[in-house]
């Protein structure tokens, strides 16, 4: 039997969840025309431009982006076996306080009825394709312990595997000192975090408003999502999160974003910053280095499209065993329907067989074997 393919980013909006936005009027919200025809979500204040038409705002949302039978079919055709499925971007944060919990329940049993419908119903051995998930965190709520009891309590749930969240935390950064119960939370629990970004960076970061109309998403997701990871994580470290949670563990998407490229100044600029107490400042600055954080607390996907980027990305982690195999579906789609094959995972499978040619145990590790290990798939 052939070795098992796991797609631990692969991204799906319950029915409820467009339903819930599509009752919106206010960003995030989906425009659904009466015909059924072209429905747009739009996550992003730029893309609710008065001046655009509704039809042409924001990105226009099928069934890849909601229907179960779709994302089998992709498995089928791409050949996964198995896919860790999660809400996308912008997850709950957007909620009232009010409704934070409510929903969070509701995607999350929705999420496990699909995983065990799913996999109840797997026939013979030869197509077998189950689906596990990481569930969504109400951080809207009013009190945190409402966030802490919803990871204690997906842990009763036989297909969660971890918890998904952006990087605004709370809303004030993820060095937030309000976020210590759910590090404590997720360490205690020994849940993983799946860190997720979502246009964390300002337009006036690629030029201002006229500069990302013009070129669109190319801007904040090439390069605005990678530095917002990594700006994240950077900031966890440097206000002391891996050193009072030294056990959490955290899957950052897209490999990491820059963090594997950058972690050595990142390291230096920490070693001689005078702000430290270490060097005679005032601050206390983080105690355990990058890399260790690197090799013991964090996991990368692989979805970064390209060989030097997946070698940065293994040397970072101390090696391919924290490394994990991922497609961002249904994001990225073929660009034409006579594409039998979408580019954006081909492209992933390419980059592992190229970086890791010589090992072909390793290439059967970053594509299944270490999912199955860190996260307990059966």
């Amino acid at each position: 039997m052939a070795s098992p393919i796991v797609d631990i980013h692969t991204h799906v909006y319950t029915p409820a969840y467009l339903d819930m936005l599509r009752a919106r009027k206010n960003v995030p919200y989906v425009h659904d025309p009466a015909n059924g025809a072209d429905s747009r979500l739009i996550i992003l204040a730029s893309d609710d431009d008065a001046g655009t038409a509704l039809g042409q705002r924001g990105r226009p949302v099928d069934a890849s982006y909601s229907d179960i039978e779709v994302k089998l079919a992709f498995m089928r055709k791409h050949g996964i076996t198995t896919s860790v499925i999660s809400l996308a971007n912008p997850w709950l944060d957007f909620l009232e306080v009010d409704d934070a919990q409510v929903w969070s329940e509701k995607i999350n049993n929705d999420l496990e009825e699909t995983c065990a419908t799913v996999n109840k119903d797997s026939k013979s051995i030869s197509e077998v394709k189950t689906l596990y998930a990481f569930g969504a965190l109400p951080l809207s709520a009013p009190d945190p312990s409402i966030i802490v009891n919803e990871i204690k309590r997906l842990k009763t749930l036989s297909h969660m595997r971890g918890v998904i969240m952006g990087t605004s935390g709370l809303g004030k950064g993820l060095d937030d000192a309000g976020l210590d119960p759910v590090w404590a939370a997720l360490e205690e629990t020994q849940t993983i975090l799946f860190l997720h970004p979502h246009y964390g960076l300002p337009d006036e970061a690629f030029g201002g408003p006229e500069v990302t109309q013009r070129y669109g998403h190319v801007l904040p997701l090439a390069l605005g999502f990678p530095l917002e990871t990594t700006i994240a994580v950077t900031r966890m470290l440097l206000s002391g999160v891996f050193d009072r949670f030294p056990n959490i563990k955290i899957l950052l998407a897209h490999s990491g974003g820059a963090l594997p490229f950058l972690a050595g100044r990142i390291e230096s600029c920490i070693a001689h910053e005078r702000k430290f107490v270490a060097n005679g400042g005032s601050t206390q600055g983080p105690v355990r280095d990058v890399w260790t954080v690197l090799n013991t607390n964090i996991y990368l996907d692989a979805v970064v499209y390209g060989e030097a980027g997946l070698k940065a990305a293994i040397h970072a982690a101390g090696g391919h065993d924290r490394l994990l195999f991922g497609t961002d579906n249904p994001f990225f789609p073929p660009l034409s329907e006579e594409d039998a094959t979408w580019p954006s995972v081909t492209t992933n499978y390419k980059a592992i067989e190229g970086t890791l040619s010589t090992d072909k145990e390793a290439v059967k590790a970053v594509l299944g074997g270490n999912a199955i290990r860190i996260l307990n798939l059966n």
